[in-house]
């Protein structure tokens, strides 16, 4: 029987340097076990091939079970199957309908719209400073990507404020907050769709709405996307479109801690693409990817994953992949991108939001760097990480402008 090295998710050593923990373990084998207390082993991809092959399998897929249901009431229910825990037919159905507003062409014509918030966003800045100090993640990197996917979907103006709270509920994690703040979301996203069919047929200044797609779907063929689909794609998308808060801050504590690399995107601008991308690879957030279920019995590099055991791919080891990237340790703004990196998973569950999530932290580290050339950080980073095995994140990012 082969043996397996394990990783304990609650090892301080595991918390505090992921990418090293994760590495020592890719080295020793591309098949390894996580341990998590309460839940169970988990088997873990550690190598990149190995990782991009299990997210595109068929054979493992993501499920209900994949993820941390809070209570909610009964009513709430229906709307909490999204098609984040769908497959095959029924998931590309609903990604389908949805794929178009999220098309990089359709980001590149949204540019203008992330601009200007944030713009806003940065003119207000100074006033919230304490001391010379400024949290960015809470003035500016956690509001901005909900505001953004507001405007994209659609959500009222006059909504977006408790859309805010609600988002910065679900992204402290589960808890009472959290399952309190459920059904909120979901009376706002009917409202939402209520008031998007209330405005129908209303010429767009620019690129339409999502909710606008929806709506316009919805009339032309009722059989195409049901009442219970729409609102649930729309608080889906809403609560989803978050996921840039957590890179934007560790871009900006990677650059504001690596002076050359800096100096670069700050020296010429055209690096900028190349550079979130180098940043994705590097300190992206996404640490492991959902856990897959197996369908059946797999066999593994020499292992028998059985049916119904969950899988992982252990992405921060996989983005570091000696075999794939080139000194893969040191970022490298620079860096000519060669296989692609796994910050947005990859297969039939790949972000649907990632051409957003990248024109928008292109967009906002370019004004930043423009704005405040004299930005540094306040504090160490690595005293401000929260302590999260699955997701690299900042717990706050105090700098002086």
């Amino acid at each position: 029987m082969i043996t397996l090295p394990e990783v304990d998710l609650t090892d301080p050593e595991v918390l505090r340097d992921p990418f090293t923990a994760y590495g020592r373990v890719r080295e020793r084998a591309p098949l390894a076990r996580l341990l998590v207390p309460g839940l169970g082993p988990i088997w873990a991809l550690t190598r990149h091939d190995g990782a991009r092959a299990m997210l595109g399998d068929a054979r493992f897929e993501i499920n209900a079970d994949s993820f941390m249901r809070p209570q909610v009431p009964d009513d709430c229910l229906p709307y909490m199957r999204t098609m984040s825990e769908m497959n095959g037919p029924e998931h590309a159905r609903l990604r389908k309908l949805a794929a178009p507003a999220f098309t990089p062409r359709r980001a590149a014509e949204f540019r203008p719209r992330i601009e200007a918030i944030v713009d806003a966003l940065l003119d207000d800045l100074p006033a919230q400073a304490d001391g010379g100090r400024v949290d960015l993640l809470r003035h500016f990197a956690r509001p901005l990507p909900m505001d953004v996917i507001c405007a994209l979907v659609g959500i009222p103006e006059e909504d977006r404020p408790r859309w805010r709270e609600w988002g910065a509920t679900v992204a402290a994690g589960a808890g009472q907050d959290f399952a309190r703040a459920i059904p909120g979301i979901m009376a706002g996203a009917r409202d939402a769709v209520a008031a998007r069919r209330a405005r129908s047929g209303e010429e767009e200044d620019g690129p339409g709405d999502v909710l606008g797609d929806l709506v316009r779907v919805q009339a032309e063929d009722g059989d195409r996307l049901s009442d219970v689909e729409i609102v649930t794609m729309v608080w889906h998308l809403v609560i989803a479109g978050q996921t840039p808060t957590n890179l934007i801050a560790n871009a900006v504590a990677a650059l504001l801690s690596h002076p050359a690399q800096l100096a670069a995107v700050r020296s010429d601008p055209a690096l900028m693409p190349g550079a979130v991308e180098e940043l994705i690879r590097w300190c992206g957030p996404t640490l492991l990817a959902i856990p897959r279920h197996a369908r059946r019995d797999v066999e593994l590099y020499g292992a028998t994953v059985p049916e119904g055991a969950k899988v992982t791919a252990l992405v921060a080891a996989a983005n570091r992949d000696p075999r794939v990237f080139d000194d893969p340790d040191r970022l490298d703004v620079t860096r000519v991108p060669g296989a692609g990196h796994l910050g947005f998973a990859h297969g039939p569950h790949f972000c649907l939001g990632a051409s957003l999530a990248r024109v928008q932290t292109q967009v906002a580290l370019t004004a930043l760097l423009r704005r405040f050339p004299g930005m540094a950080m306040a504090a160490p980073p690595d005293e401000l990480r929260a302590p999260d095995p699955g997701t690299w994140r900042l717990a706050a990012l105090p700098v002086t402008l």
